[in-house]
């Protein structure tokens, strides 16, 4: 019985070494400890012993199983540590390599200039309104005093959607569309004779029109500003952008210059150049809004009487004013989506 209990424990240790997965060792196993295993049919044989001789057999049987489950959790063991090794092996990891930065996010060079714009109005008193992107033509032109068949229709080649419908190709409708939110407000006074509140508010926001080169792009950003009261003159509107721009640039060495032109909306009107006394535009005039005198009719279709109420309105390109300002020299690098470049505002 001994030599028969040594080659059972010498077998099972064989059986399990040659065992290569964790599947292969429960199958061995079954042959040693299962219900028809090796042990099984030592256990059995026991009820033909008398009584002394399976107390004794019985302990050596025990014994036995006692062996081989040692072997067996051992191997179990050894193929625990082959497999995290193997899985160490497949996953080292370097820790003298670098690690991996997460960058922080940041504002684009547009946005941060939107933002500029907006705090430098706000402390001047201005509001910030906003409108819808796709327009109607009675916002986007007609009420602009830009009718049907109009030439300055033929500057701002657009994009139509249907229902007449197009998207809007300045800030501009914004004049009409606070200003008669505003007066709507004030009716019941302006009925009665009284003074209507001034109207101060800007209008920045995305703007679509068929173009696209260095210096424009199919969308762009326009700020419309407009200040309507009884007594706003032209003289308030060289006063206001000429702060802004000293302001927004952080130079007192600039000059403004006031050029006259044509706007349907606006009369008089007038381009505003700028003239920089150092840096590396200096002595250059560059042009960086249009302007004017708010046009009667404009004045009508907000819904107020132009003999009593007069203002200014201006219009400015947030992107033109960006690349002023840092030095850019094509507008689509703004538009790319390079990280490279965009991270240098960060």
């Amino acid at each position: 019985m001994n030599a028969l209990t040594d080659d059972v424990v010498l077998n099972a240790q064989a059986a399990f070494e040659a065992a290569k997965t964790p599947a292969d060792l429960e199958n061995v196993k079954a042959q040693f400890l299962g219900k028809t295993g090796r042990i099984t049919e030592l256990m059995k044989g026991l009820s033909q012993l008398s009584v002394d001789d399976k107390k004794a057999q019985g302990a050596k049987i025990n014994a036995l199983k006692t062996a081989i489950e040692q072997a067996l959790q051992a191997r179990r063991d050894a193929l625990q540590s082959e497999a995290l090794e193997r899985q160490l092996q497949a996953e080292s990891l370097d820790v003298t390599l670098p690690g991996r930065v997460r960058h922080t996010g940041g504002l684009h060079p547009v946005s941060l200039t939107l933002e500029r714009i907006e705090q430098i109005f706000n402390s001047m008193g201005f509001s910030v309104a906003q409108g819808p992107e796709i327009e109607t033509d009675w916002f986007n032109f007609t009420a602009l005093n830009t009718p049907q068949n109009h030439p300055a229709r033929s500057m701002h080649d657009t994009f139509y959607v249907e229902g007449g419908h197009l998207l809007r190709t300045h800030t501009s409708p914004m004049q009409i569309r606070h200003a008669v939110q505003h007066v709507k407000a004030h009716r019941a006074a302006l009925d009665r004779g009284e003074l209507m509140p001034e109207i101060r508010v800007i209008a920045p926001g995305r703007t679509y029109r068929v173009d696209s080169d260095a210096t424009h792009s199919p969308m762009f950003h326009q700020c419309e500003g407009l200040w309507v009261g009884e007594r706003v003159s032209f003289k308030d509107l060289k006063v206001v952008f000429t702060s802004f721009c000293k302001i927004f640039f952080e130079s007192e060495d600039l000059t403004l210059r006031f050029r006259p032109s044509f706007f349907p909306f606006t009369e008089p009107s007038a381009e505003i150049d700028i003239q920089f006394a150092t840096g590396p535009l200096a002595g250059r005039w560059l042009e960086v809004a249009g302007s004017g005198q708010v046009h009667p009719n404009v004045i009508r279709n907000m819904g107020l009487e132009p003999e009593r109420y007069m203002g200014f309105a201006f219009g400015m390109g947030p992107d033109r004013l960006t690349m002023l300002r840092y030095g850019v020299n094509d507008l689509r690098l703004f538009f790319d989506g390079d990280l490279r470049f965009l991270s240098q505002f960060q």
